[in-house]
């Protein structure tokens, strides 16, 4: 069994972030980078099917800058076999419409009986590329995934909603995403950190999986930001520091406005 997870590098969450004016797209240059930790979850998932399985092979499929092959290894490094990173110029400002469609051709290249997703990246929050992705591919999808077992060629999703869990079934190959919920992201050990650099990991650019570059990046996106303001001021704001009379001084803030 083959399975699939995709991955993103995002900016770390405790970096402040900052929008390139000359693009109106988050810059990716300034702080820290990390693996999508939402991803995590998928790939722990993803290690957890194959050791059932007792065979297989996982692979890390990611678009992104050359240099997002370091923060894709801590996958490598839990227990992933092999990693194939697009990096190509002509794929800088994808929108998702554009990331969907290098994601499927690379993972069509790759031809997985499951392709896992975690619930959402980090930095956009969208939630919609594992469906986007599914459509592309014709395949059947699944998501908000906490419980997930794999066998007979099918695949068998406890799924959560806001009004309780479904339990659905569909056929191999599909697409599948997880949430936070179905398991704790393994630490890697030092022998998995060593043993990650020596790991196949491929750096292709969109001629390499067929994809075709107009329909990627600034080109093959169908959504531009316009322009991008600061929020509009609040008035004025009063700052409490706890000295052990914060309490008391927010009741009194709350009674002078007449609110309680």
């Amino acid at each position: 069994m083959k399975i699939a997870v995709c991955v993103k590098e995002v900016p770390d969450t405790s970096v402040e972030k900052r929008i390139d004016p000359s693009t109106m797209r988050l810059s990716r240059d300034a702080g820290d980078r990390t693996l999508n930790s939402f991803d995590l979850n998928a790939i722990e998932q993803a290690i957890r099917l194959k050791e059932a399985a007792g065979d297989g092979e996982v692979v890390l499929v990611s678009m992104g800058p050359a240099r997002a092959v370091e923060s894709i290894r801590k996958g490598l490094a839990m227990g992933a076999d092999r990693a194939v990173l697009v990096a190509d110029d002509a794929a800088a400002g994808s929108d998702l419409v554009a990331t969907s469609y290098v994601l499927a051709t690379a993972l069509e290249r790759e031809n997985p009986d499951v392709i896992l997703f975690g619930q959402q990246a980090s930095d956009g929050d969208g939630a919609v590329m594992w469906s986007a992705v599914a459509d592309r591919l014709r395949l059947p999808v699944i998501s908000q995934i906490s419980e997930l077992t794999v066998a007979g060629g099918e695949a068998t999703a406890k799924r959560q909603t806001e009004f309780g869990y479904d339990t659905i079934k569909t056929a191999l190959p599909a697409v599948l995403a997880v949430s936070d919920a179905i398991n704790e992201p393994r630490y890697p050990s030092l022998k998995g950190i060593m043993g990650a650099k020596k790991k196949p990991q491929d750096v292709l650019g969109l001629g390499d999986i067929g994809a075709d570059a107009s329909r990627a990046g600034s080109a093959g996106s169908k959504t531009e930001v316009k322009a991008l303001n600061a929020p509009p001021s609040r008035g004025d704001t009063q700052k409490i520091e706890d000295d052990g009379s914060a309490a008391e001084k927010v009741v009194a803030f709350l009674i002078e406005r007449k609110l309680v």
